[in-house]
């Protein structure tokens, strides 16, 4: 998102405008951080893949005798 910054204050803006513009910059902060997090993480598909194959590991040993304590 591209913001445009003035070298000085708007002396015209009421507190409501100025509460306004806050809300929409911390809600811009809220959803740039919820998508930078979301496309550093795996998704559910590489957590269930990785269950599916501790629970075949553990099958595995377990046919063979080898049970975890």
């Amino acid at each position: 998102m591209t913001a445009l910054t003035a070298s000085h204050a708007v002396v015209r803006a009421t507190g409501f405008e100025r509460m306004l513009l806050t809300t929409a910059a911390g809600l811009d902060r809220f959803v740039a951080t919820r998508v930078e997090r979301r496309g550093t993480t795996d998704g559910p598909r590489v957590a269930q893949t990785a269950a599916g194959d501790t629970r075949s590991d553990a099958l595995a040993m377990g046919a063979v005798g080898m049970l975890p304590r």
